[in-house]
């Protein structure tokens, strides 16, 4: 089979991607915000990704139309992107019931009720790792915990923005590692690998940052006042099944099983606690799995724009970039890392940057010898740690907006993303050569 040149010209769709959806945002959120509008939502990501696919499509007039949609295709078709589209499903019915039955409320109570004052900002930090770990989502955790701990700052004096920050690197934290989380499932599904495999990867870097944050938190909290918490309303059976399906999950259990045992769990506790009803219960669900399907329809977008960039010699000339520029492991896992770290930046969207960068990193990683299950781990872990700094991204918005504070002024206050960062430049230095 013939080598397909490079062709820097195949990276236009992305360009244009770049252009309408990053361009927007900028103008609508700083140059001139609209009021009552987040800028980085005025365009969707959906179009400006179909704009991008018909330019794909009206370059390499060598292929006919019909070759171009075979090529589509047969990308749409990977088994590990078929996969990944039915997890996104069942992950968005997990996620509706979960919150419909109170699950996530409760938890985040229950652990807030056994912290003494002092320990809150450590505390609500733990809080956010454990409940992102067993949610899957990072903004669905920012949504439940800011403004508690927003109250906490207001009782005890301490930095708003800083608590803030401090819930956001914990979201960050469950996001990078949950089992049930879009991330993981995209990076590990697009490498081929099973999600425990990914874990034991991500955790030896992701952990040691979390460990090092807390001890800083705990400093920052002993050198303050107490906090007077006082109590926090819960229902310990509507906390249990996130900790069931936290333990499954980890101990290797297919995602499937776990999210389905996870569904019924909620069903049955969310009616014996009268939380959720029949007509609740299916509406909830429902209205979580429609929320997957702007993610579902991107990577159908991106796997047919990837595969034309490929198809054009684009993938080929960023590994001819990497070749010249990078050398050995360890250049192609910082070239991996720069890639989803510049996508996530570009896009504001963690998943997406993940989805765009997985088929070249995955190139890259048979070019320079690097395990799948360190390919996922960076492509998570760097998506995250840009996704939890950038200020016009999904997290920060919504948690500014929650505290009534600016997106900017949280971010001195995420010592987790800083670290996190640190960690993975540490683990790309002390790899071993092979």
């Amino acid at each position: 089979m013939k080598e397909k040149e490079a062709n820097w010209g195949a990276l236009l769709p992305i360009l244009v991607f770049l252009f309408l959806y990053l361009g927007t945002g900028i103008w609508y959120e700083y140059i001139k915000p609209v009021e009552g509008q987040m800028g980085f939502y005025i365009m969707s990501v959906v179009v400006a990704f179909s704009i991008a696919l018909i330019i794909a499509f009206l370059q390499n007039p060598g292929l006919s139309f019909d070759e171009k949609i075979h090529c589509c295709a047969g990308a749409i078709g990977d088994d590990n992107i078929t996969i990944m589209l039915f997890i996104f499903l069942a992950a968005g019915a997990f996620g509706g019931i979960a919150k419909q039955a109170g699950g996530a409320e409760s938890t985040a109570n229950l652990l807030l009720s056994c912290i003494p004052g002092r320990l809150a900002i450590p505390g609500l930090f733990l809080i956010a790792c454990l409940i992102s770990m067993s949610m899957g989502t990072s903004v669905g955790t920012i949504t439940v915990l800011v403004p508690v701990a927003a109250q906490a700052a207001q009782n005890g004096g301490f930095s708003l923005p800083l608590c803030v920050g401090t819930v956001v690197g914990g979201a960050m934290f469950g996001d990078n590692l949950s089992f049930v989380s879009d991330t993981t499932i995209a990076a590990t599904k697009t490498q081929g690998i099973k999600m425990k495999d990914k874990f034991r990867v991500n955790i030896k870097v992701a952990l040691p940052a979390a460990a090092l944050t807390l001890v800083v938190l705990i400093v920052t909290a002993l050198r303050g006042g107490p906090v007077a918490v006082t109590h926090y309303d819960y229902n310990i059976f509507r906390a249990i099944p996130y900790f069931i399906v936290l333990i499954l999950a980890l101990v290797g259990i297919n995602v499937f099983i776990v999210l389905f045992i996870g569904i019924i769990l909620f069903l049955v506790v969310g009616i014996m606690t009268g939380s959720i009803d029949y007509i609740s219960a299916f509406t909830s669900m429902g209205n979580g799995t429609a929320g997957m399907f702007e993610t579902m329809i991107v990577t159908i977008l991106v796997s047919s724009i990837a595969a034309l960039i490929r198809e054009n010699g684009g993938f080929k000339a960023i590994l001819d970039f990497i070749r010249t520029h990078f050398s050995g492991k360890k250049g192609g896992m910082f070239g991996i890392a720069l890639l989803t770290s510049l996508m996530d930046v570009a896009t504001a969207n963690n998943t997406v940057a993940i989805v765009i960068a997985a088929p070249i990193a995955k190139d890259i990683s048979r070019e320079f010898g690097i395990e799948p299950e360190k390919v996922a781990s960076l492509l998570d872990t760097c998506s995250c740690v840009m996704q939890g700094l950038i200020p016009y991204g999904a997290q920060l918005l919504v948690a500014a907006s929650l505290a009534g504070i600016s997106s900017i002024d949280i971010i001195p206050g995420l010592f987790y993303p800083y670290l996190l960062l640190v960690f993975v430049v540490i683990s790309i230095l002390i790899e071993r050569k092979e």
